[in-house]
């Protein structure tokens, strides 16, 4: 496969383990937006929302995605890199796009079992359960809309990537 495959999510989805996971099954290369900004910027999620506000910070994910975009590689994004259209289509024309899918319950409890203080602050300033909720019901229509395949992230990561081997090869052709 040449062309990039591009994990969407919410937050607690596993982009990243399954991302790396996926990239090692298919001897490819892994990159992670939200990782390549705080590399490249010097600064945490939390300092550049803090700094440039959320819109900013919006700015600069899809700056990210841009820059890190090249065929083969294996892309885990921001779970709001779908809110801009011009990100999900950016996604769907150049790549295959891969929704990882769990319930709000299992998404808050990742999060709530593995914190990354200082990485991601709150969008809503309510408990995680709670605002897990209220952003999959935002976004969900969002990730559907630039997936070409949706896959059930609920369960261990290795069968979310060999779920994901298994729909690369059709998952253009939805």
């Amino acid at each position: 496969m040449t062309e990039p495959v591009f994990l969407v999510g919410a937050r607690g989805c596993g982009k990243t383990t399954v991302g790396k996971a996926l990239a090692e099954a298919m001897g490819s290369r892994f990159v992670d937006t939200d990782r390549w900004l705080t590399e490249t910027t010097g600064m945490t999620v939390a300092e550049m929302v803090a700094r440039d506000g959320w819109p900013g910070f919006r700015r600069r994910e899809g700056e990210a995605l841009a820059a890190v975009t090249a065929p083969g590689l294996v892309v885990a994004t921001g779970g709001g890199m779908v809110l801009a259209e011009a990100n999900r289509q950016y996604m769907r024309e150049r790549g295959t796009v891969i929704y990882l899918k769990a319930p709000a319950h299992i998404l808050a409890h990742r999060l709530e079992a593995f914190p990354e203080e200082g990485q991601r602050p709150t969008l809503t300033g309510r408990p995680i359960a709670d605002e897990i909720v209220e952003i999959l019901h935002a976004r969900e229509a969002l990730y559907h809309q630039a997936a070409h395949h949706v896959i059930d992230a609920a369960r261990a990561p290795q069968s979310v990537v060999a779920d994901i081997l298994a729909a690369l090869p059709v998952a253009r052709a939805s």
